[in-house]
């Protein structure tokens, strides 16, 4: 996958993934960019890894599945992120 596949996955997986978080998370446009571009290459890891593909971060498959990895990868990048904001809040 190219790079700029990576970008368009990502500000949609990150858009999808700030949408369905529940909470306020900062940042705008790059932010959310960065935040699914991660989760992209993060779900893309899992993915292989399970799927027994090895340790590689390409994402697999259409673009639909990509998405969802992508989604789910954001999730968990935006749960992680959360989490230690929120700790260092306090």
């Amino acid at each position: 996958m190219t790079i700029l596949f990576y970008v368009i996955i990502g500000l949609i997986a990150g858009a999808i993934a700030k949408a369905i978080m529940p909470g306020k998370q900062g940042g705008g446009i790059i932010a959310t960019i960065i935040l699914g571009v991660v989760g992209a290459l993060v779900g893309g890891l899992i993915g292989n890894l399970i799927s027994g593909n090895g340790f590689d971060f390409s994402l697999q498959g259409n673009w639909f599945i990509s998405l969802i990895i992508a989604i789910l990868g954001s999730l968990l990048v935006l749960f992680i992120y959360g989490a230690v904001t929120k700790r260092r809040r306090v």
